[in-house]
């Protein structure tokens, strides 16, 4: 998944362990294969081929709750959860120490928005030529998840998933102890923002300081607004506390983007949170009792 990625397992015997290790990453392969955008045998590539050329295609039914996660998102987020706007990379080039061709960036935005999608299971239809979908923000901790709830499957009932820092608890240590997870500063590399102790559910952050540049002072990270193209501004990192990892990844990253909007709306959703803004201040909040389950507004994926 381009990204280093950490599996603990408790298990009765050494066997046992790796059995149950080589179906977690055999699954991780599948989603990979299907999902990643790296991959032109992917289903994905297949998706953007067909968007690509304004027609339509008909998708499986893991393919369609992605979908209509996804859809949610973009509901709940006024917009800017958007699984099109992945495009937008083509003008943001990180490895590249210059802001893009804002002639270039105009003419992606225009190929940006799930509006000009029209989905009705099972049948996504592109209304744009030259349009593309994006996972990253989704598959990621849906496979976490996953993985997850195949160890509780196969007996293994204390773990943890560590997906390129998106988290999935699986149960308590076997002592009873909760598992301590550190969240890095985002301007700090070698500090913590703060410790958490979990003894279920997942964690995951979102923050402008894993592909980033930086110019005259000003800092552009790799979430960007797909309204206008550019980076978010306000908050420079977000983690997110929920019982599925797939709800808390795309928690932080609207949050992210709602920006002096975002932390008002994870204290709406009764999510356990902390943040970091771009001057250094912080903030969180636990989650009030158990609401934060009871009260999915982002719901879960069928």
């Amino acid at each position: 998944m381009g990204t280093p990625c950490e599996i603990q397992l408790y298990s009765q015997t050494p066997a046992k362990a790796t059995q149950v290790v080589n179906k977690v990453i055999a699954e991780i392969a599948r989603l990979e294969t299907r999902y990643s955008r790296y991959r032109n045998d992917s289903f994905l590539s297949k998706i953007n081929q067909i968007a690509a050329l304004g027609g339509s295609i008909s998708v499986d039914a893991e393919t369609a709750g992605l979908l209509n996660y996804a859809a949610t998102c973009h509901i709940q987020s006024d917009g800017l959860f958007d699984i099109t706007s992945g495009i937008l990379r083509r003008a943001w080039r990180f490895d590249q120490n210059t802001l893009p061709d804002p002639q270039h960036l105009a003419a992606l935005l225009e190929k940006v928005g799930w509006h000009n999608c029209r989905w009705q299971s099972p049948t996504l239809k592109f209304l744009i030529p030259g349009m593309e979908l994006d996972f990253g923000g989704i598959v990621k901790e849906y496979a976490a998840d996953r993985i997850a709830a195949l160890c509780w499957t196969e007996g293994v009932q204390h773990g943890l998933i560590n997906l390129g820092g998106d988290i999935k608890i699986i149960g308590a240590q076997p002592d009873g102890n909760p598992w301590r997870i550190a969240i890095r500063d985002p301007r700090h590399p070698d500090g913590l923002l703060q410790t958490l102790l979990l003894q279920q559910g997942a964690l995951a952050s979102s923050g402008d300081y894993e592909r980033c540049i930086t110019i005259a002072g000003v800092r552009y990270g790799h979430i960007l607004n797909p309204k206008t193209g550019w980076p978010v501004q306000h908050l420079a990192a977000v983690s997110v506390a929920a019982d599925f990892c797939v709800v808390a990844g795309s928690a932080a990253t609207i949050a992210m983007l709602k920006a002096h909007n975002g932390i008002q709306w994870l204290e709406d959703l009764s999510l356990a949170h902390c943040w970091v803004d771009v001057t250094g201040k912080t903030g969180g909040s636990p989650a009030h009792g158990n609401d934060n389950h009871k009260r999915p507004l982002l719901g879960k994926k069928g």
